[in-house]
């Protein structure tokens, strides 16, 4: 083989090496940003966008729906880079998150750092720009108090998931924001919905990784006798009150086939509930864990649907 074809070899070779690791890179970032949760972040919030207008009787404003979507969305990928950055040391401790950027040393610390800033501040600033500095103030309060008060908690105490459940609840509320200026009591209702949805939701990921949160030092499950009693509460009640806010949110006299489905999905979403408590299984909690996923967005398209319906 001459000289030529061996340089040219080379020169081949590192290109296509440059490009994996390029798309490698690109990759990380973008794992980063925790896209699987910003999915049903941007769920909410449109749905407190689009019911927001409606309450207000504005005309909805795709331009705005989408400002208020982006701005939300770098917020959120702001908080969950910085949480992986605070975190990084914890999370290579458990197998489940063992593998993230940070975790793993694949991105630098301080480019970590530096990306979540660029992102949260991106985001805030343009929603109190373009959106409205309430939705922008509601979307800072949020990062704030999911990344100094829950997280440090998770090391701390079990009650770091209640806490942590205030900043959680909060895409509803920032899109209503964004689409009114104002919160009212249907805005509230739409938190408390999803303040209640996300202790089931948590308590399966929590049981079923219980030994690597464990082995990371998290308390978001008490160790002892307690850690069931407190793992049958935390799934129970919230699924109760989810069932009787479900009875309030779509009375009969409006439109008795959306109160049937939406007691359906109540219903569905506490027997599974009811399934894992009684189990315990990892695969009870798998089970409750894909429900939970499933249940929230149809719970708030109904919500938008019945609005839509009853104004119409």
């Amino acid at each position: 083989m001459s000289g030529t074809s061996i340089v040219a070899e080379q020169i081949v070779s590192s290109r296509a090496h440059g490009g994996r690791l390029w798309r490698s890179t690109l990759s990380d970032y973008w794992a980063l940003t925790k896209p699987e949760v910003n999915f049903l972040i941007l769920i909410t919030t449109g749905v407190g966008f689009y019911l927001g207008c409606r309450n207000a009787a504005r005309p909805l404003s795709f331009l705005a729906l989408f400002n208020t979507l982006l701005g939300t969305l770098l917020v959120a990928s702001g908080t969950g880079t910085l949480n992986q950055y605070i975190e990084r040391g914890f999370d290579a401790q458990m197998r489940r998150t063992a593998r993230r950027p940070a975790a793993a040393g694949r991105l630098k610390p301080a480019a970590v750092l530096v990306f979540g800033i660029a992102l949260s501040a991106a985001g805030t600033t343009y929603l109190a720009a373009v959106v409205g500095v309430l939705a922008s103030a509601l979307a800072a309060l949020t990062l704030l108090t999911y990344l100094f008060l829950y997280t440090p908690l998770k090391r701390k105490t079990p009650v770091s998931v209640f806490v942590g459940a205030f900043p959680g609840a909060m895409p509803p509320l920032i899109g209503w924001a964004a689409a009114s200026g104002l919160l009212c009591s249907e805005a509230w209702m739409l938190y408390a919905i999803l303040f209640l949805w996300q202790f089931p939701h948590f308590m399966a990921i929590a049981w079923m990784y219980r030994e690597d949160y464990d082995r990371a030092g998290y308390l978001v499950l008490p160790k002892g006798d307690v850690r069931v009693p407190f793992m049958t509460m935390e799934t129970l009640l919230p699924l109760l009150a989810l069932v009787a806010i479900g009875v309030a949110q779509f009375p009969t006299q409006h439109a008795p086939i959306f109160y049937c489905v939406g007691g359906l999905l109540n219903l569905g979403f506490l027997y599974f509930g009811l399934e894992f408590v009684l189990g315990r299984s990892r695969a009870a909690a798998r089970r409750l864990l894909a429900a939970s996923i499933v249940y929230l967005p149809l719970l708030f398209a109904l919500s938008a649907t019945l609005c839509n319906r009853a104004r119409s």
